[in-house]
């Protein structure tokens, strides 16, 4: 009797990888998503290989979309770190802090920007 195809893992591999494209700016999404994605898409390109799936490719693609999905939210969260990191954001930080009025919240932003965008 011929092993049922069972193709659930490629299927949730691709849906997984598109939804941790789409998704990558919340990083969570991204990352969650797309380790998801390739965990699913290795699962769902053995069963093709042993022949007991038909959905090799949609396996690969989903596995690819969440590496990439992955990738994304990576650098958004490397970037993120690095800024709030940064001593820029520090002196905005503080700045912020010590600020009693709108007008000198505004000129931490301004002087934050002008931080950033000269060094």
């Amino acid at each position: 009797m011929p092993h049922e195809r069972r193709n659930g893992f490629g299927i949730a591999a691709l849906v997984l990888g598109l939804v941790a494209l789409v998704s990558f700016w919340t990083v969570i999404g991204g990352i969650v998503l797309g380790v998801l994605a390739i965990v699913f898409g290795v699962l769902g390109y053995r069963r093709k290989k042993r022949g007991t799936a038909t959905n090799g490719a949609m396996a690969i693609i989903g596995a690819v979309a969440g590496l990439l999905g992955l990738i994304g939210s990576a650098i958004i969260l490397a970037a993120g770190v690095a800024v709030f990191n940064s001593d820029e954001f520090k002196s905005y930080s503080d700045c912020v802090r010590h600020a009693d009025t709108q007008a000198e919240r505004d000129q931490c932003s301004k002087d934050f920007n002008r931080d950033v965008n000269n060094g």
